[in-house]
């Protein structure tokens, strides 16, 4: 996804003078294509988050339009207090891009985990926050951004994601992507697990059980239409992201289900520990000690429906 990004920035620039790239000090050779096409708008800000995001909030006042890159801890814990005042507090447009977001960087420990970023991100007044599924969506969350007038969160992946093929590929900032249809139950997915959230479809399936699945690319605001159908017409409906159950997608959903009258449906989170992950794997160890596996997805989804339907 980060090459994608490399490339799509490139070509914004191209097209568009006002777009500036800010980088947190990695991803110098990544956009050798951009400074060469539009030099002067480049910056490397180095290992000081806190002022890149003062320094993009100064542009965005002035008329341009940053976007800042780098990991997704450092371009969102770590300068907190500059998005929410900076960039949240004066509503401009300011792009954050997160890379290597969830359990990417799983390999470096918790200093490079970010399952806490679509929480504290969508709590902010103005914020608009997305997680596409793959390079394509990637693009196309990019490109709708560019053309908000204020703040907009955006956490990918890193590199290896497998593109998605989409029964319903119509983009729109705040309505999911249809993905695959089915009548038992509904599988919602948000950022790059969707191929896994595809793969558990595929065993329930195999089971008989045939599930709709639904790419949320965008976690605020948060497709409501969308959910009032699959509560009201499913009567169970799985939320998988490779994050932490509270506060992300799951959390947000489920704030909305507590408001509604009752509905048929009944809500199944998979998601991250409320816990630190202290030992050190591959980012597929990873998800698999929290379950974020097609296999243990299919497995308790198969038995929820199991329950509600017998």
């Amino acid at each position: 996804m980060r090459n994608a990004f490399a490339d799509e920035i490139t070509k914004l620039g191209v097209s568009d003078p006002r777009v500036v790239l800010l980088s947190g000090d990695i991803g110098n050779k990544l956009f050798d294509k951009f400074k060469a096409a539009s030099a002067d708008r480049f910056i490397n800000c180095g290992i000081a988050e806190a002022n890149m995001m003062g320094v993009a909030g100064g542009m965005a006042l002035s008329g341009l339009r940053p976007v800042i890159y780098t990991i997704t801890p450092f371009t969102t814990t770590r300068c907190f207090e500059q998005i929410r005042v900076d960039a949240c507090y004066h509503n401009v447009p300011v792009i954050i891009v997160g890379t290597g977001s969830g359990l990417s960087y799983a390999e470096l420990g918790p200093t490079h985990h970010s399952c806490e970023d679509l929480a504290i991100m969508r709590v902010l007044p103005h914020m608009t926050v997305m997680a596409p599924a793959d390079e394509v969506e990637l693009r196309q969350c990019l490109r709708a951004a560019l053309k908000q007038d204020g703040p907009v969160y955006i956490r990918i992946g890193k590199r290896g994601e497998a593109i998605v093929p989409k029964k319903d590929d119509s983009f729109q900032i705040g309505r999911s992507i249809t993905v695959r249809e089915g009548a038992d139950v509904c599988l919602i997915g948000t950022g790059t697990l969707l191929p896994t959230v595809l793969q558990a479809a595929d065993l329930l399936a195999a089971q008989g059980i045939t599930a709709r699945v639904e790419s949320y690319h965008t976690i605020k605001p948060l497709d409501e239409a969308t959910l009032q159908q699959a509560f009201s017409g499913y009567s169970i409906v799985a939320v998988v992201e490779e994050h932490s159950r509270l506060g992300g997608l799951g959390g947000s959903i489920a704030e909305w289900l507590a408001q509604q009258e009752r509905l048929k449906g009944r809500l199944v989170a998979f998601g991250v520990d409320d816990s630190f992950m202290h030992e050190i794997g591959t980012q597929e160890y990873a998800r698999a000690k929290y379950g974020l596996t097609a296999e243990n997805i299919a497995t308790k989804v198969q038995a929820a429906f199991g329950k509600a339907t017998a």
